[in-house]
């Protein structure tokens, strides 16, 4: 499936995130760099949420109600920043992403390597056949070769037979994609592009050094939680699993027997990631499913809550090793471990992850972007903003659509990839 270019402002981007919780919208002003060659500046001037409608798992289930809630998060963005937009660039939590791992190389016949060199070699991603059913999200360059040997972060003036590139190829499934695309583009706007949630996360939040010592970040959402490995400066690795926020929701709404909002009240407000040793003198209400507002709610210690949340809870970071032990990564992955999403401001959750895990954990929030209110520059904003800065640098992501779909830059694609390799080697 092809994207369409941006007819977005010159300047101006836009990034929409939907979750089976929440839907975002952002708006950004794209200015010069203050620093000669560095990265340009980017500014958020806009912001709209939305409680999410007709998602479930990261997927659409009921066009008309995500319609409806897309179309009002993007126009309380355009309110907030005094602009219209009409493309955007989505980020994808479900559509089962995969990721893989694939050579590419050309015959460079012995003369030192040039960016038309740079520009061959990554080109041959468009001769990549996907399997039936999915479609290609990402091609990420994580490193280079010639004749044979790796390690490579630079190869340009290196003389050789042959240059290789390694490549991390991401694939979605084609449905969900697709779905989302056409709710999209019935709110009257384009699509620039997608990227995965843990990637576009992984952007906002995590620091050079992590990228470059190992570190696995984790997106907790509401629908899912996806994941992404970083290592040598780059993306390794892409997965989610289909649990989240609105399952801990769900187990508090049965457990309890109380309506689905009232759970979710409950987890907001009371909710924990692990007892503590005064829980069980601290006593809440809960209203009865199915009663009236009169009769009096049931009042039970505040560890019975706990209690309910963290199977749960340790359910998804022991899948989430178990992923990572399976793809062959943990091991690359470090000994850090970054969560963001909704979730990971639950108490005690950083304390959990890190017992199962066995790892070093902190929270994450978007540190990378300008002028986030207070209200949305927490792990909640991470993806969102993370997909604002995939959006301004198409040397991100080789993927043959990318030149297209961004937005205006002064020097051509492979120019840019040459730029962001001496940046982030």
């Amino acid at each position: 499936m092809k994207t369409i270019r941006a007819k977005t402002k010159t300047g101006l981007v836009a990034a929409l995130d939907v979750g089976s919780s929440k839907v975002t919208c952002a708006i950004a002003r794209v200015g010069p760099s203050r620093q000669e060659g560095g990265a340009p500046e980017i500014r958020i001037i806009g912001v709209g949420n939305q409680l999410s409608q007709g998602v479930k798992g990261g997927a659409i289930v009921e066009m008309d109600l995500a319609e409806a809630a897309i179309g009002k998060a993007v126009n309380a963005a355009e309110k907030v920043a005094g602009e219209t937009i009409d493309a955007v660039h989505i980020g994808m939590a479900g559509g089962h992403p995969m990721s893989e791992a694939i050579d590419f190389d050309v015959s460079i016949a012995g003369h030192p390597v040039g960016e038309a060199d740079l520009e061959r070699v990554l080109g041959q991603v468009g001769r990549l056949e996907v399997e039936d059913g999915r479609e290609l999200v990402h091609s990420i360059p994580t490193g280079f070769s010639i004749d044979g040997s790796n390690g490579i972060r630079d190869p340009r003036g290196m003389s050789g037979q042959r240059l290789g590139t390694h490549m991390h190829m991401v694939t979605a499934q084609s449905g969900p994609m697709r779905n989302l695309a056409n709710v999209v583009e019935r709110c009257h706007l384009q699509v620039a592009g997608f990227v995965v949630s843990s990637y576009a996360a992984g952007l906002a939040c995590l620091v050079e050094d992590e990228k470059e010592l190992g570190v696995t970040l984790i997106d907790l959402g509401g629908g899912a939680t996806s994941f992404a490995v970083f290592f040598e400066g780059a993306v390794v690795h892409t997965d989610s699993v289909g649990v989240g926020g609105t399952h801990v929701t769900s187990d508090i709404a049965r457990g309890l027997s109380t309506p689905l909002a009232e759970a979710e009240r409950l987890k907001t407000l009371f909710g924990a990631a692990m007892v503590s040793t005064l829980d069980d003198r601290e006593t809440i209400e809960v209203p009865v499913i199915g009663e009236d507002a009169h009769t009096h709610p049931n009042a039970i210690p505040r560890s019975t809550l706990t209690r309910i949340i963290q199977p749960r809870l340790e359910e998804t970071f022991e899948i989430v090793r178990a992923r990572l032990e399976a793809a062959g990564v943990d091991r690359i992955a470090g000994n850090r471990v970054v969560l963001t999403g909704g979730a990971s401001q639950m108490p005690g959750i950083r304390d959990l992850a890190q017992s199962i895990l066995d790892k070093q954990v902190r929270l994450g929030r978007p540190i990378h972007v300008k002028g986030l209110a207070d209200s949305a520059a927490g792990p909640v904003f991470s993806a969102c903003a993370g997909i604002v800065g995939y959006a301004v640098d198409p040397a991100l992501d080789a993927s043959p659509d990318r030149a297209m779909s961004a937005p205006p830059v002064p020097r051509s694609f492979f120019g840019r990839v040459g730029s962001w390799l001496r940046e982030n080697f």
